[in-house]
C-alpha cells in the first residue's frame, strides 16, 4: 500500500466512487398572503365577508384542527409522543424505523412547545372619534407543534412540521440520499449504504442520474400527496378562497462524496489537506471557492474552523450565510458538503422552483473547494508547469527552444502578450517586431523576420499563443495571458527588487526584510566565531 503523494493523485487515482446528490433538506411550507397582517385582514374580511378582522374568529379553526390530529392519532393507531427538552427526535425516530415494514404510512406524530410567528389583535383607537377598533398586527407565542414523521415509498423517511396556530406555517425535511436508495430498490440496482450516502453502487451513471432528476417538482408532489393524506388544518371554505401552501427552501444541503480505495491513505492525505488549507476562509479565498466578489462591506466572518469530533477532524469556510463543509467519512470517503441557509447570498430566490439555480451553485462550489485545494496541495503542478516553459518543446516534429525565466527576451515577449490580448483581429510577425525591438533598446529594423518567427514558434508549441485559421495572424491564449502576467510581474515586482536586498551595497533606506536578512547573517557569523559550527 502506497500513500498518495498529492491531491491530485488522490482525486485521479484512489477513488472509486463519486456521487453528487442533494442531501439534507429543510424547506418552509405555507400561504404566501398570510405571512403579513394586512393578509389576514384581507381574508377575513374581503374573502369570508367577516365585518371586523380579529384573530378571535381564528381560534375555533384551531381548536378543530388539533381536534382533527388527535381522531387521526387514535383512529389509525399511531403512537403520539410528546417530546422533553432537549430530546434528540433523530433517536426516537430512528427506533420506530427498524420496526417499521410497510412501504409507506405514518411512524408517529410528535408533539412539541416551540416558539412561532402568529398574528394577533390589540385594540386600537380612531384618532378624530376615539372609537375603538381591532387591528391585526405579528406577534410571537409558544404553542404547539405536530410532528408528522412519515416513510414515502419514494423518498423514503421524512417529516412534516404543523404549527397549530394560524396561518399553521409548516416545516417539510428530506433528504436526496434517502430518496436515491428507493429509487435505486425499485429498480432493483444493487449498492451498499454508507451511513447518510453510498459506499459503491452496481450502475454509477444510473445513480447519478437519478440524484439529477431530484427536482422541485417532485417535492412539490410529496407535499401534495401527504397534505391530502394527513389533517389539514384549512377547512373547506379557507381553501377555495386560495389557502393553499407553497414551498420555500430555509435549508438545504450539496453533498460530493468521493469513495477512497484505501481508508487509511485517505485520512493521512485528509489531515494534510487540512494543515494545508487552513487560510481557506480568507476573503480572497472565499471568493474563489463561492465565486462571489467579497468586499469590505460583505456581512459575515470570514474564517476556517477545524472541528474534531472524537478523532475525525473536519474543515469549515463561511461565506455569509453559507457553510462549507469537507470531512472523511467514516474513514472510508471525503465528504464535500456546501450548506445554504439563505439562497439570497447567492442573488436568488427562495422559492422552491429556484432549486436548480443553487444546485449549480452548491455543487460547483464543492468543486472550487477541491481545486483549491488540488493547486495548494499540489507544489509539483506548479513545478511542471514552470519547468514545461524553461524547457526546448517537441510538436508533431518541430522542435522549440525553452522561454527561459529572467531572459530580457523572453521578458519582452511576455510583455507583447500582455497588449496584444487587447487586440479582436490578433497581431502579426510585423506587429510583434516593432513592439518588441523598443523593450530590447533596438530599432525595428534591427531585428530580423526570422528572428521574430523564431520566437512565434516558440510561443505558440508552448502553448501561449495560437495561429488564427487561414491567415497569418495569431491571438494569446487564455494560458498565454496567465503565464505572461504571472511571469513578468514575479520579475518585476518580487524577484528583481527582492535581489537588490541581497545585493551586498545596503539599499537607500532600510527594510524589514533587509533588516532581517542582516539579523540571520549576524547569528550565523556568532555562531561560526563561537565554535558552534565546523569548518
Amino acid at each position: 500500500m502506497t500513500v498518495a503523494r498529492s491531491a491530485a493523485d488522490v482525486l485521479r487515482e484512489h477513488v472509486t466512487f463519486e456521487l453528487e446528490c442533494i442531501d439534507r433538506m429543510y424547506l418552509n411550507a405555507y400561504v404566501p398572503f398570510l405571512q403579513t397582517p394586512q393578509g389576514v385582514a384581507w381574508l377575513l374580511r374581503e374573502q369570508l365577508g367577516h365585518r371586523f378582522p380579529s384573530t378571535a374568529l381564528l381560534a375555533p379553526i384551531t381548536e378543530s384542527f388539533v381536534r382533527r390530529i388527535k381522531e387521526f392519532v387514535e383512529r389509525d393507531g399511531v403512537p403520539l409522543v410528546d417530546f422533553e427538552k432537549h430530546q434528540r427526535k433523530d433517536d426516537v425516530t430512528q427506533r420506530l424505523l427498524r420496526d417499521f415494514r410497510g412501504p409507506e404510512g405514518v411512524l408517529y406524530v410528535g408533539r412539541a412547545q416551540e416558539k412561532a410567528r402568529v398574528p394577533r389583535t390589540e385594540r386600537r383607537h380612531d384618532a378624530a372619534t376615539g372609537r375603538p377598533y381591532p387591528w391585526i398586527i405579528d406577534s410571537t407565542a409558544m404553542v404547539h407543534h405536530y410532528y408528522f414523521y412519515c416513510v414515502d415509498r419514494d423518498f423514503g423517511p421524512f417529516f412534516l412540521k404543523f404549527c397549530s396556530y394560524f396561518p399553521y406555517n409548516a416545516k417539510l425535511c428530506l433528504n436526496g440520499h434517502e430518496y436515491l436508495k428507493r429509487q435505486l430498490d425499485r429498480r432493483g440496482i444493487a449498492y451498499e449504504p454508507l451511513d447518510n450516502g453510498l459506499l459503491r453502487c452496481a450502475d454509477p451513471a444510473a445513480a447519478q442520474q437519478i440524484c439529477d432528476e431530484f427536482s422541485a417538482e417532485k417535492i412539490d408532489q410529496l407535499l401534495r400527496k401527504w397534505l391530502a393524506k394527513l389533517p389539514h388544518p384549512f377547512p373547506r371554505e379557507y381553501c377555495d378562497a386560495g389557502c393553499r401552501y407553497d414551498l420555500s427552501m430555509l435549508q438545504v444541503e450539496f453533498s460530493l462524496t468521493q469513495v477512497l480505495d484505501q481508508p487509511h491513505s485517505g485520512r493521512v492525505f485528509f489531515e494534510e489537506l487540512i494543515r494545508d488549507n487552513l487560510d481557506a476562509g480568507r476573503p480572497d479565498q472565499v471568493q474563489l471557492i463561492f465565486d462571489r466578489r467579497v468586499r469590505r462591506d460583505t456581512p459575515g466572518t470570514f474564517r476556517t474552523r477545524i472541528i474534531t469530533e472524537g478523532v475525525v477532524p473536519s474543515l469549515h469556510v463561511y461565506y455569509k450565510n453559507a457553510h462549507l463543509k469537507q470531512y472523511h467519512k467514516q474513514d472510508r470517503a471525503l465528504r464535500t458538503e456546501m450548506t445554504s441557509h439563505d439562497t439570497r447570498d447567492f442573488a436568488i430566490g427562495r422559492r422552491l422552483h429556484n432549486l436548480p439555480a443553487l444546485r449549480k451553485v452548491g455543487f460547483s462550489a464543492n468543486r472550487r473547494l477541491l481545486d483549491v485545494q488540488r493547486i495548494s496541495h499540489d507544489v509539483t503542478i506548479g513545478e511542471e508547469t514552470f519547468q514545461q516553459l524553461q524547457r526546448p518543446v517537441v510538436r508533431d516534429g518541430v522542435r522549440a527552444a525553452g522561454l527561459r525565466f529572467g531572459d530580457p527576451r523572453v521578458l519582452a515577449l511576455l510583455l507583447a502578450l500582455l497588449l496584444f490580448r487587447l487586440l479582436p483581429q490578433g497581431f502579426t510577425n510585423r506587429e510583434l517586431r516593432e513592439h518588441i525591438a523598443p523593450l530590447l533598446g533596438l530599432a525595428p529594423g534591427q531585428l530580423p523576420q526570422g528572428r521574430m518567427t523564431y520566437d512565434l514558434r516558440r510561443l505558440r508549441l508552448h502553448g501561449l499563443i495560437e495561429r488564427i485559421p487561414r491567415s497569418q495572424r495569431y491571438h494569446v491564449t487564455d494560458f498565454g495571458l496567465r503565464a505572461a502576467a504571472f511571469l513578468s510581474r514575479a520579475y518585476a515586482r518580487l524577484l528583481r527588487p527582492g535581489l537588490a536586498l541581497l545585493g551586498g551595497t545596503a539599499p537607500p533606506a532600510p527594510t524589514p526584510i533587509r533588516a532581517a536578512l542582516d539579523q540571520l547573517q549576524r547569528a550565523i557569523d556568532r555562531a561560526w566565531t563561537s565554535g558552534r559550527l565546523a569548518a
